[in-house]
């Protein structure tokens, strides 16, 4: 099976249960959104497929990427990129430092310049290599956070309302700039929202949870 399975997840906190019995698979290019409001385990959700759920969570049943049951893996063997409400670029490294981050190891120097650079050309952003992440516009510090994620190749893309900040028209322009790069990568996405239009764009599957 490929794509992302989840089999029967459960997650409680503090005695009160989030999420019960959740059984849901995405297959590669497709999208399936979670909705809810504050507090209903949308994050914590994405937290335990990644696997950096806190501890204080109780989190039972099976994470299956690709066939292969990841759920016991620590987060850097799991291959699952992940995006923010917020950039979160390193603000002491440059634009293209910042890419260069999210290589795997491996490659010579010039594999690694040439990788970066067809990054930022494939975000429209060619020649901003040597930019403070500082000056850029929220716009392309978003673009930058998911080729950064990209170019670690991920095996899915777990989307945190990497959209909520973003003004309504650039939302909607970043919210496609997403889904064409992921698809265009085969991946499947898993994406966390509380708005509805973000669920209307995904045009997939939609998982309501109750609890807030």
């Amino acid at each position: 099976m490929t794509g992302l399975e989840l089999r029967r997840i459960g997650l409680a906190i503090g005695g009160t249960t989030l999420i019960r019995d959740l059984s849901l698979t995405i297959p590669p290019r497709a999208i399936v959104t979670v909705m809810g409001p504050s507090g209903s385990g949308k994050s914590s959700l994405l937290a335990y497929i990644g696997g950096y759920l806190a501890p204080a969570f109780a989190a039972s049943g099976r994470v299956l990427l690709n066939g292969a049951d990841i759920t016991r893996l620590p987060p850097h063997r799991r291959r699952a990129g992940i995006l923010f409400q917020d950039a979160l670029l390193f603000p002491h490294m440059s634009v293209g430092a910042n890419l260069g981050f999210g290589l795997r190891p491996g490659g010579s120097r010039a594999e690694r310049r040439a990788r970066i650079a067809a990054a930022l050309r494939e975000a429209e952003l060619e020649g901003f290599a040597d930019r403070d992440p500082a000056t850029l516009s929220g716009g392309q510090r978003a673009r930058v956070a998911l080729m950064r994620t990209l170019l670690s190749e991920p095996a899915v893309l777990l989307l945190d309302e990497p959209f909520a900040r973003l003004d309504a028209d650039l939302r909607q322009r970043f919210r496609q700039f997403v889904f064409d790069h992921a698809r265009a990568r085969d991946l499947p996405m898993l994406l966390v929202t509380h708005d509805a239009a973000d669920a209307a764009a995904a045009g997939g599957p939609l998982v309501r949870l109750p609890h807030g």
